[in-house]
């Protein structure tokens, strides 16, 4: 049977939280691995006006059956009112490296 895979994107309003949020996912197994990308200055619309803020980007690998939950510890540990969660299928890959997040993100 076919694994699905997903590339999850979450933005965070420092880099230290998103070093927190990272170090959840992977500690409770709902990611196999997340890359923190500080630096990200965002545009967006906020309560009727358009807003800014400077953030990091987390890169999240992980299963589509994962998702709920990872979605659900986000929410659970972010300081915004609705972080952004955005999952993108995996198409393809490295077999091995898919292989891999199959294999940490079962152990427990």
């Amino acid at each position: 049977m076919k694994k699905n895979y997903l590339v999850v994107f979450i933005t965070a309003g420092t880099t230290e939280e998103a070093g927190r949020i990272a170090h959840i996912l992977v500690a409770e197994r709902k990611a196999a691995c997340v890359n923190i990308v500080p630096g990200v200055h965002s545009k967006f619309w906020w309560q009727g006006e358009i807003d800014s803020a400077d953030e990091a980007l987390l890169i999240v690998k992980t299963k589509a059956s994962l998702l709920d939950e990872l979605v659900r510890l986000v929410k659970e540990n972010h300081s915004y009112e609705v972080p952004e969660v955005v999952a993108l299928p995996i198409l393809g890959g490295n077999p091995d490296y898919l292989k891999w997040i199959d294999e940490v993100t079962s152990l427990k």
